[in-house]
């Protein structure tokens, strides 16, 4: 206890560096050490289901955006329907693992569980997603794919009932590969110049945390939360991100999922002793709360952006997952938190499931 008092003053004194983790091992936020609420160890132990085939192809895919101007705003339905059929096994797998995650964590069925294991294992042991032949949209999928995975996989293996206790070979050739993954999206992430980093490279800093986590990599850890640090340097004043304006009628969109990523980010490094929250005076809660006005009125944004908001990507309820992690990070108004309820229970693949049961089990008990 002494020591976990200690390293916030040591961080605040300057002794330790504010981004560097000390202690046995990276941990997740409290949520994820719940038990599997129920236990059913008489159901049937195999799965059933086929695993999605593993992408072992070159990350080369057509945007949805292709063809449009620099605002990348305009959507090419032809490319988009192409892109989602060549990416249809990677989605699968995301959404079917995170399904099976939480059917498991609520439901204790076995099945779910081995599934898990199953598709998991099949995709490491084919080193699926690990081509150095990709384009931007291709990269982005890996990012993507780390973290919905890696994020689902820290619910078993921090879960105090140790699911993953008689599966150590299993788990070992999993997490290997999340290493591998993790050490491939920071190579394809870094370096990058402060114009053509945006809400992508944010989403790359939120799956190598994840993946710091679940495989114990201090390293990747940093990594993150420098990547927190440039976001958070971007967000000007009045709580905006030049580069996400760029995006005219879909910035406020862009906005908004900005934050998922460096909302989880801020949980995590709280959790390991590295207090993000007023980096850069406060940058996540400006762009929390710049989006929080616009949402209720649009009208800065199209001054900002120079178009009319489109509203339509922003009418899913699991867009706004990230008000989960960000009200245990801040204290949020009663409107917001009421408006947050309203929505519950949020789940999010790209986050790691049922964010809800994590950051507000007491709401996930009442639904």
């Amino acid at each position: 206890m002494r020591a976990q008092r200690l390293l916030p003053c040591l961080l605040a004194c300057g002794l330790l560096a504010s981004g560097t983790v000390q202690g046995a091992g990276l941990v997740p936020p409290p949520g994820y050490y719940a038990a599997v609420e129920r236990d059913r160890k008489g159901d049937p132990q195999d799965c059933t289901l086929t695993t999605p085939e593993p992408y072992t192809e070159a990350l080369v895919f057509r945007s949805k955006y292709e063809g449009s101007d620099q605002a990348r705003a305009t959507l090419n339905r032809e490319a988009e329907q192409e892109f989602r059929a060549k990416t249809k096994a990677i989605n699968d797998l995301e959404r079917g693992v995170n399904k099976q995650v939480m059917r498991y964590m609520r439901d204790g069925q076995a099945q779910s569980l081995q599934c898990t294991l199953q598709w998991l294992g099949d995709w490491a042991q084919a080193n699926a997603l690990l081509s150095t032949d990709f384009n931007h949209t291709g990269k982005s999928m890996r990012k993507w794919a780390l973290g919905s995975l890696s994020a689902a996989w820290l619910r078993l293996k921090f879960s105090r009932s140790q699911p993953l206790a008689p599966y150590a070979r299993q788990s070992q050739l999993i997490e290997s590969w999340f290493v591998k993954l993790a050490e491939q999206t920071i190579k394809d992430w870094s370096d990058l110049p402060l114009k053509e980093i945006n809400n992508h490279s944010y989403w790359a800093a939120w799956s190598v945390m994840a993946a710091a986590v679940a495989t114990n990599r201090s390293d990747f850890f940093d990594w993150s939360v420098a990547q927190f640090r440039v976001a958070a340097g971007q967000v000007d004043r009045d709580g905006f991100l030049p580069n996400e304006l760029r995006r005219e009628q879909r910035a406020l969109a862009y906005h908004n999922y900005s934050l998922p990523p460096l909302a989880m980010i801020a949980a995590f490094a709280q959790a390991n002793g590295v207090d993000l929250r007023e980096d850069h005076d406060g940058a996540l809660r400006r762009l929390a709360e710049r989006v929080l006005q616009g949402i209720e009125d649009p009208d800065d944004f199209a001054d900002k952006a120079g178009k009319r908001q489109s509203m339509s990507e922003l009418k899913e309820d699991s867009k706004f997952a990230w008000l989960e992690p960000y009200c245990t990070l801040y204290r949020c108004s009663a409107e917001t938190l009421k408006w947050k309820q309203s929505m519950q229970p949020f789940r999010n693949f790209r986050l790691g499931g049922d964010l809800t049961r994590l950051f507000d089990p007491a709401a996930a008990k009442k639904g």
